[in-house]
């Protein structure tokens, strides 16, 4: 079964905690120093938040959590057959977890991570580069940085 996944960077973590405890009604399943995470069921999502503000403020990214393996590798097919790059990680740790993780940014430049997690991690996670959206601009309409500059967070930040 998929689970939606939306990740925030939020400036200031314990005010955000407060804040989405009471929307959804629930404590975080994970809290870390710079991270927290609810796996709600209604709806069904998983909502992660972090200060990592190497990031700009706001909805970093979208995604689609997987069960299997065999899920993540049939929507990186979709993503490719649909003519899109998709950027891939295998055994990466991000998020306080170890995944497997296929990146793209749709046509309008908004970051969307598909991935399957398969275990648990001390760490937040490390930085990779970031590919450029498809019209080599990011989401703000900015010109993209080269691959080289665009160190960011290997997932959520």
């Amino acid at each position: 079964m998929k689970r939606l996944h939306v990740h925030v960077v939020v400036p200031d973590l314990d005010q955000s905690i407060r804040f989405y405890s009471t929307l959804f009604n629930a404590e975080p399943t994970r809290r870390e120093l710079d991270y927290a995470k609810w796996m709600l069921e209604d709806p069904r999502v998983n909502f992660a938040i972090s200060s990592r503000l190497s990031r700009p403020v706001g909805v970093d990214h979208v995604g689609v959590q997987v069960d299997t393996r065999a899920e993540l590798d049939e929507l990186a097919h979709r993503l490719k057959k649909a003519g899109e790059t998709t950027f891939d990680e295998e055994q990466t740790t991000c998020c306080y977890a170890q995944s497997d993780k296929s990146w793209v940014n749709d046509p309008a430049g908004v970051r969307w991570e598909t991935f399957y997690t398969f275990g648990s991690a001390t760490t937040y996670g490390e930085d990779i580069a970031e590919p450029a959206p498809a019209d080599c601009r990011t989401s703000c309409g900015t010109p993209a940085p080269k691959p080289e500059e665009a160190k960011v967070a290997a997932c959520c930040a």
